[in-house]
């Protein structure tokens, strides 16, 4: 398994219409192949980006899976106004 670990950069007036947004999203994203689990985290800090954590089986699962599917672009279309730029995707795997 792997997990997406993506830094989201929306701004913090917008955090609660992106909050709504992401609880319609998710719906996009949960019936997948290959999808786990996902998770969001909202800043500690003022200002700071909010974290989306997503556990899938593999990368292809998420690169050649998800995001070459309709699904993907009903995920995009509800989230990705809220980045003023394309967030950063990385992918971690278990080290121990």
């Amino acid at each position: 398994m792997i997990v997406e670990h993506v830094l989201l950069p929306v701004a913090a007036e917008r955090r609660a219409d992106f909050l709504e947004a992401f609880e319609k999203a998710r719906h996009f994203i949960e019936p997948s192949p290959g999808f786990r689990a996902l998770s969001l985290h909202t800043p500690v800090e003022a200002g700071g980006p909010m974290l989306l954590l997503v556990t899938w089986d593999s990368v292809a699962d998420h690169q050649e899976g998800f995001r070459q599917s309709d699904r993907y672009q009903g995920w995009k279309a509800l989230l990705h106004p809220f980045y003023p730029t394309m967030p950063d995707v990385r992918y971690f795997s278990e080290a121990v």
